[in-house]
């Protein structure tokens, strides 16, 4: 189902700085653009991908793959056998960077059952043959199953040496998992395609390690991309009451949590003093308050006035789509709301055109037009 929506935005001065705990933020107007609902018989779309600039690949959480052209869909048979538990599901998807020739799709989902204690974040491939997923397989899951319901992760990207890299949180063990690299959860991974260990990544010579392990540290990350100009990944990841961070995830290093953050526990006690150690990564930029940060893209094309460099979060908790513009020091000088109340934005992607594309829980998928 195709509907147009107006929308606007306000163009000011990016020599505006805002302090990384001001929670100012603008609402979008003046200069406009469209939403385009491209369609609307979604529940949760936790990830959506491009096949090609007419066809969309999109996962329901309740572990469904769907393929999306022309305004109707067709469901992609074979998917896994999914843990359906809280925060756990159908979670991201990623196309082999030569997925025309080889169709590896690949995925990260919630796998176990209560016979199993419980689940754990996997990820997993198989070959997209029409509509059916073939020669499946499991590349990684996480050790360590848990009836918890939280923080699963998980994002996936391949980077330009053809890595997969992908996120686990810390399942909801923040005193064991994230700082100790004998246990997988609150870390970035890194694996070959076909899920061999790298020989140079950074703790495979480590006694215990987990050898897939690239860095550590990490909350929750839901967000994960590919900076085209530079190479590196940079994520984003779900801090408590506060605190969610965006870094540049590089090899061996440890992003802090949860020895230092800038949020505090739910019901507003100190989870710790400390915001800085040494030896402790600083975030690129961290929300106070928290956003509920859901799908990470850098938009590097000129279709969108002034957008060009621009990073784009969705929010869960305020349910818009935000703009956020860096200055040459990679510091955050303007934020902005994209389609206000639009609902909880789970993922946002650039199409192989260029375009902006959300996907906003119980409500569809959206292509953001503009206007010239």
């Amino acid at each position: 189902m195709k509907h147009t929506l107006i929308w606007s935005l306000i163009i000011v001065s990016n020599n505006l700085l805002f302090s990384q705990n001001d929670d100012n933020i603008k609402d979008a107007d003046h200069t406009s653009y469209e939403l385009e609902l491209i369609y609307d018989q979604v529940k949760i779309p936790w990830s959506i991908e491009f096949i090609d600039e007419n066809t969309i690949i999109f996962s329901e959480k309740e572990g469904k793959i769907f393929i999306l052209n022309d305004y109707k869909t067709r469901e992609v048979t074979g998917a896994p056998e999914v843990y359906m538990r809280g925060q756990g599901g159908l979670l991201d998807l990623e196309l082999h960077p030569e997925f025309n020739k080889n169709k590896w799709l690949y995925m990260s989902y919630a796998a176990g059952s209560k016979g199993e204690g419980g689940g754990h974040t996997a990820i997993g491939r198989g070959q997209l043959i029409g509509n059916k997923l073939q020669n499946f397989e499991v590349l990684y899951k996480g050790e360590g199953n848990t009836t918890k319901g939280q923080h699963f992760g998980s994002r996936l990207q391949f980077d330009k040496n053809g890595y997969l890299f992908f996120s686990i949180g810390d399942r909801g063990n923040r005193d064991q998992n994230p700082q100790d690299l004998n246990r997988d959860g609150g870390k970035i991974y890194r694996i070959h395609d076909d899920g061999r260990i790298p020989k140079n990544n950074p703790f495979v010579n480590k006694k215990g390690a987990k050898t897939a392990i690239f860095s550590y540290g990490h909350r929750n990350p839901q967000g994960m991309f590919l900076h085209p100009d530079t190479g590196a990944i940079w994520t984003h990841e779900h801090g408590p009451k506060g605190g969610d961070e965006i870094n540049i995830i590089e090899a061996e290093k440890n992003y802090g949590w949860p020895k230092i953050t800038y949020g505090v526990n739910y019901i507003g006690t100190t989870i710790t003093k400390d915001k800085a150690l040494p030896g402790l990564e600083q975030p690129l930029y961290y929300w106070i308050p928290s956003i509920a940060p859901s799908g990470f893209a850098l938009n590097y094309n000129e279709h969108y006035p002034n957008w060009k460099g621009n990073l784009f979060v969705g929010s869960l908790k305020f349910q818009y789509l935000e703009r956020l513009v860096l200055d040459d020091n990679l510091k955050v000088s303007y934020r902005e709301k994209i389609a206000p109340d639009i609902g909880r934005v789970r993922d946002v992607k650039l199409s192989p055109e260029g375009y902006i594309y959300m996907a906003v829980e119980q409500k569809g998928i959206y292509k953001i037009i503009p206007k010239q």
